[in-house]
This record gives C-alpha cells, sequence and structure tokens, in this order.
C-alpha cells in the first residue's frame, strides 16, 4: 500500500513538474521547451466612418484607412481622435471615399500590433472591404505606429503615409513591398527628422518605393497640411496591395 502512495506521488509530481523535469540532474543546467496557448483578450474603443454611399450597392468593395493618432489624443474619450486628421476633417463634414477606422490608445499605452490587427480582421470581415486596398496612416506616436504595423503585416497594406514617426531600420526589408510616402516638419524639435528620413532611406536601399515630403519651416505639427492636402488620398487610393515580402 505505502508502495502504491509512492508511484502514485512521483506520478503526480512529475505531471506538476512538466515533461523532462524527473531526467533534469541536480545541479545542472539542462535546456528545456515550453509549449503552451496563452490566450489574450483585447478591447480597444475606435471610431468608424462609412462613406456616405456605402451599402447602396452591396457589390461594391470599399478601400479601408486606418488611421493612428498621437500621444496627446490617448485615452477613454473618443471625442479625443477628432482633434487632428480624417476624424477632425471627417467632424467638420468632409465626405471621405474610404471606411475609415480611427482607434484610441488607452491613456499610459502604445499602439499593440496585436490589437490594431484584430481590429483591421474583425473589421475587413464583418464590412464591404477592397482587401486590395487597406491603407495605413498616422501621426507621431501613430507614425511610429504606422512603420511598426507595416512592418508586422506587410501583407495586409496598399501603401502607407507615415507622419512625424520613425521606426526600426532593421524592418526596411519586410517594407519593400509596401509603397511609403512620409511627412516631416524641418524644423520638428519631438520626433528628429532622422528618425522619419533613415526609415526612407533604408526601405529604399532594401529595394522598396519610399519617399518623404519634408516642410522646411514646420515643427511637430507636419499633419494638418498634409491630411489637408488631396493629394495624400490620390496617392493612396493609385495603390493596390502586392504581394508580401520574404
Amino acid at each position: 500500500m505505502i508502495l502504491k502512495r509512492l508511484a502514485a506521488g512521483l506520478a503526480l509530481a512529475a505531471l506538476c513538474a512538466g515533461p523532462g523535469a524527473l531526467a533534469q540532474k541536480p545541479g545542472a543546467q539542462d535546456a528545456q521547451t515550453l509549449n503552451v496557448q496563452v490566450v489574450k483578450t483585447a478591447s480597444i474603443k475606435y471610431l468608424l466612418y462609412l462613406p456616405k454611399d456605402y451599402g447602396k450597392d452591396t457589390t461594391v468593395k470599399w478601400p479601408l484607412m486606418l488611421f493612428l493618432h498621437g500621444s496627446g489624443e490617448r485615452g477613454s474619450d473618443l471625442d479625443k481622435v477628432k482633434a487632428h486628421g480624417p476624424p477632425k476633417l471627417i467632424a467638420q463634414g468632409k465626405d471621405f471615399p474610404f471606411i475609415i477606422l480611427s482607434p484610441q490608445c488607452p491613456d499610459g499605452s502604445w499602439w499593440t500590433t496585436d490589437t490594431l490587427n484584430a481590429l483591421l480582421d474583425t473589421t475587413i470581415k464583418n464590412y464591404s472591404v477592397d482587401e486590395d486596398r487597406v491603407y495605413l496612416t498616422g501621426l507621431s506616436m501613430g507614425g511610429f505606429g504606422t512603420y511598426a504595423l507595416a512592418a508586422e503585416h506587410p501583407e495586409k497594406f496598399a501603401a502607407i503615409a507615415p507622419i512625424c514617426g520613425g521606426g526600426y531600420f532593421r524592418n526596411a526589408r519586410r517594407l519593400k513591398n509596401v509603397p511609403v510616402w512620409a511627412f516631416h516638419g524641418g524644423k520638428d524639435p519631438t520626433v528628429p527628422i532622422a528618425e522619419n528620413q533613415g526609415m526612407v532611406d533604408a526601405i529604399k536601399a532594401a529595394g522598396g518605393d519610399a519617399k518623404i515630403t519634408i516642410y522646411p519651416e514646420a515643427g511637430h505639427d507636419s499633419w494638418t497640411q498634409t491630411y489637408d492636402n488631396p493629394e495624400l488620398y490620390t496617392w493612396l487610393l493609385a495603390h493596390k496591395r502586392v504581394a508580401a515580402s520574404k
């Protein structure tokens, strides 16, 4: 009876300790591998804009623009997201030929690419979206988020427009199939122009299609004149998704 209890106890200890635990030698440092599924629940507030003609013809697929705001618009009040960019222009009465997603980053946080990707996937599933014409843009913190999300999922975007942002130069190769039009103020005291220029240069060196517009007299606010310029939207719509980079 005692031996049976001892054997059962050893088996339970082995299950609790995990595979390979009994083979570990005391005083030794051995390599181990953990395989476990981690489930994460994401929550994000966002503004959704549908073009005025959306739904009139159910066969029509619409281009989609994902807009990422800057650090000053973080929080839980969605009205703050309307301070700049497309949400501001929509609030003023402008019509866009895009479905526009404008999420809000929580206070004290940074843009999280897996949450943004989930938002994008859910919208594509639930609305009439042309998956070959999905665009990404953002300003300041959102400019950094634009580079980060596009580098993580280059297969999803037809073109991106990061404003006064930057990214990891090592990601440039992943963006070589995603056209980039970047914008920056020549006198930006907040984000050095080298952050954005460096990304553009690295993408071009990797064989990509990237360019930057510098406003010589602009400070950190290089987004107002950018989003007020119809050429930006014409440029975006001129691009369709191509094969993802390897």
